[in-house]
């Protein structure tokens, strides 16, 4: 399944709980699940938030890995599906 998570960094971090979040996202990215895909990354210009296109078995799979980003991070997960004009694919 496709999901589309979009993370907005909360308001009001502090450096040490910046310095928190990229350790945690280094760690994700160096071991990132077998069964997980990112398929595209978007970066805000002013870094506010990200979006990914992520591909994983179900939603629940997703909450597990985007759980420990939780402290720092606003998250929407919206399963989508790919379309070409109208039609779902």
């Amino acid at each position: 399944m496709l999901f589309m998570l979009t993370n907005r960094t909360r308001a009001g971090l502090g450096a040490a709980q910046y310095e928190e979040l990229a350790t945690l996202a280094k760690a994700f990215y160096a071991s990132i699940p077998a069964d997980v895909k990112i398929r595209g990354e978007w970066a805000a210009v002013d870094r506010t938030h990200n979006i990914t296109l992520l591909e994983a078995p179900d939603i629940d799979t997703v909450r597990r890995i985007q759980a420990p980003f939780e402290p720092f991070t606003e998250t929407a997960i919206v399963p989508v599906v790919a379309i070409a004009g109208w039609s779902a694919n």
